[in-house]
């Protein structure tokens, strides 16, 4: 009889898979949103443990802002050629010029809010029913007590008083005409499970996830990368440091760290030491309100 035990690695990329495969059995037209961040980078590798020696059952959907990271874009296109699955990129900024919108303005203007458009319309026009997603439940308290399978409504809004009880990994996908629904394989994993799962299987990343030089601005605590998209004032201290990104979202919202993680083991060692969430260390963005994340959420974000 086999001694073999599964670690909880094991156990959570069971999980993850058997939820892709609930994904494919129970909708008609789902989309992997794949940015070319490590999340969106390990739902890849999950679905070809899924899917494999097989196509996806789904195309891999970017919706990009305009503001986004040449490296994590570089990335995100040397990914999807080599497995040689289809990638579909939407842009906001041809959003913006067809619906008349109002971009934020201010020293760190973000495309965050006008994403979710851009997003509704991407799946109006391929007439998705699922999106999958790589958010987490530690990264964001409102992200914590959204369920695996999160129904939208017809308007792509979440209400986070009509959530279905998923018991015993069950999951209920049933929809009403107009509604979809948004499913997070990896939600009950942590940012250390990802970093040890891509040790595990030796999963390529883009560079700025390791620390290099950039030149940032320091501001309030934190560093963001100067850009063309940043209104740098005369009395902005900007310096180059050596720093590494642990999420990667747009140049205006994201901050960097300080370090000299060059590798993942250096990295995991930082994360065990850390007491605070990615996206609370670096995510100007979710420092607008106390419900900054709920309230986007709310209104269609992903």
């Amino acid at each position: 009889m086999s001694q073999h035990r599964l670690d909880y690695l094991d156990l959570l990329e069971s999980e993850s898979i058997h939820i892709f495969r609930e994904v494919a059995g129970q909708f008609e037209r789902p989309a992997l949103l794949f940015s070319g961040g490590k999340d969106s980078i390990v739902l890849v590798h999950l679905a070809l443990k899924a899917f494999r020696p097989g196509k996806f059952p789904f195309p891999l959907v970017h919706i990009d802002t305009g503001h986004n990271f040449q490296e994590a874009l570089d990335f995100r296109d040397h990914l999807a050629n080599s497995i040689g699955e289809k990638l579909i990129v939407r842009s906001v900024a041809d959003t913006i010029k067809e619906k008349n919108l109002t971009e934020q303005k201010g020293k760190f203007a973000s495309r965050n809010a006008l994403q979710t458009y851009t997003l509704l319309d991407t799946i109006e026009e391929f007439k998705f029913d699922a999106c999958i997603g790589g958010a987490r439940r530690d990264e964001e308290k409102a992200r914590a007590k959204e369920r695996i399978f999160s129904v939208r409504d017809e308007f792509g809004q979440w209400d986070p008083k009509l959530q279905r009880p998923e018991l015993w990994n069950t999951y209920n996908g049933r929809i009403h005409k107009g509604e979809n629904v948004r499913v997070f394989p990896i939600s009950n994993w942590t940012e250390l499970d990802i970093w040890n799962y891509i040790k595990r299987n030796e999963i390529e990343l883009p560079s700025i996830y390791f620390a290099h030089e950039r030149e940032v601005l320091e501001w309030q605590g934190q560093l963001v990368a100067t850009s063309e998209f940043i209104q740098l004032d005369e009395t902005d201290k900007v310096s180059v440091k050596k720093v590494r990104y642990r999420t990667v979202g747009d140049m205006t919202c994201t901050a960097a760290v300080e370090s000299t993680a060059s590798n993942i083991d250096d990295i995991i060692t930082e994360i065990i030491a850390t007491k605070t969430s990615e996206r609370g260390e670096t995510r100007i963005d979710d420092r607008v309100s106390e419900a900054a994340m709920e309230d986007r959420k709310k209104n269609g974000y992903f």
